[in-house]
């Protein structure tokens, strides 16, 4: 399954209504990235590294579930991206495993750890210095 030089391990896209695959979203996982790519003739796209990934969420709403679809939110310390949503994509929960299984080989590629991304970014983008305060 290669394609612009990628070996794609899962993809899928956004599904709309009734579950059908309607949209110019597709989502695609490679062995050390998360893509994500929007838009039809003005394409978008949107990569993650995997092992700057720190949590993911899934959530089952009833109308996804009648349809066999899930969304995934990644939270990530990626700078121009920190939080993503894999949004109504088909066995939501075998993606987080795959997902799971592919962040802690990157982690361990690379021997990181999710507590050592911790500390990076003040807890404001206009708390330059931590203290609380907004700085100009």
């Amino acid at each position: 399954m290669a394609k612009d030089n990628f070996e794609y391990v899962w993809t899928d896209k956004k599904r709309t209504l009734f579950g059908l695959p309607l949209s110019f979203t597709r989502y695609y996982l490679t062995e050390t990235k998360l893509i994500c790519r929007y838009g039809l003739l003005n394409i978008e796209e949107d990569e993650i590294d995997l092992y700057k990934i720190t949590d993911k969420r899934l959530k089952l709403s009833f109308w996804q579930r009648i349809f066999g679809c899930g969304t995934i939110h990644v939270c990530s310390k990626d700078t121009d991206s920190p939080d993503k949503e894999l949004v109504s994509i088909k066995q939501p929960r075998e993606v987080m495993q795959l997902l799971d299984k592919y962040v802690t080989e990157q982690r361990d590629r690379y021997s990181i750890r999710g507590r050592d991304m911790y500390g990076g970014m003040p807890h404001h983008p206009h708390d330059m210095d931590g203290d609380g305060d907004f700085d100009e």
